[in-house]
């Protein structure tokens, strides 16, 4: 995948974040993406974010390492339609996912091991699971609606998602990269989200 591949004669990494990347999305949002979302220039995949800004990338060791795995340890991969386009405003354009619960425990087992960075620095009361398709300040509003009329005619979408992804990057061109991949553990046939919380 292309983002796995970092722009190495780009500047060092300044922040990074958690994610689960959504490799299926991207023959349906990847060019809309390209031009409406700032972050697929950066290198960044299309994702719903389990917690950004997490730890500086300085910052990232074994012991990191060691309390995200054992955090998200608790939450099998599961099965995720997306069906329908929503908005932030009238300027962030966006997938829902038809399953929300566990994005949510990521995020709650996550920000729990790593209580000093709330989601997105506490600026929201409430963190909306999402994969953002586009927003200012590459493209217009009217540029999102073609975007969105184009992006429902692809929909619905499965996907299994089976692994959560810690990036570090800029925002520069090509700068973001992995650097730990953790897989979240099989559901048992029948367990269900609520198993998978519970294993």
């Amino acid at each position: 995948m292309r983002y796995l591949i970092p722009d190495r004669a780009g500047p060092g990494p300044t922040e990074t974040a958690v994610i689960v990347p959504v490799p299926e999305a991207d023959p349906l949002v990847g060019r809309w993406r390209h031009r409406l979302d700032p972050a697929e220039s950066w290198g960044v995949p299309a994702h719903l974010t389990v917690l950004y800004p997490f730890v500086e990338p300085a910052a990232v060791d074994e012991g990191v390492s060691t309390a995200l795995a054992s955090a998200i340890a608790h939450v099998g991969a599961f099965e995720c339609w997306f069906r329908r386009t929503r908005w932030f405003g009238d300027d962030v354009l966006w997938l829902e996912p038809d399953v929300t619960e566990p994005f949510r425990l990521l995020t709650h087992a996550v920000t729990s091991a790593f209580p000093g960075f709330p989601p997105y620095g506490g600026a929201h009361a409430d963190v909306v699971p999402h994969l953002t398709v586009g927003s200012p300040p590459l493209g217009d509003r009217a540029l999102l609606l073609t975007a969105e009329r184009d992006v429902r005619s692809g929909l619905p979408l499965r996907t299994c998602l089976d692994r959560v992804l810690l990036i570090a990057g800029t925002n520069a061109p090509g700068s973001w990269s992995v650097v730990q991949e953790f897989s979240l553990h099989p559901t048992p046939r029948g367990a269900g989200i609520a198993g998978a919380a519970a294993g």
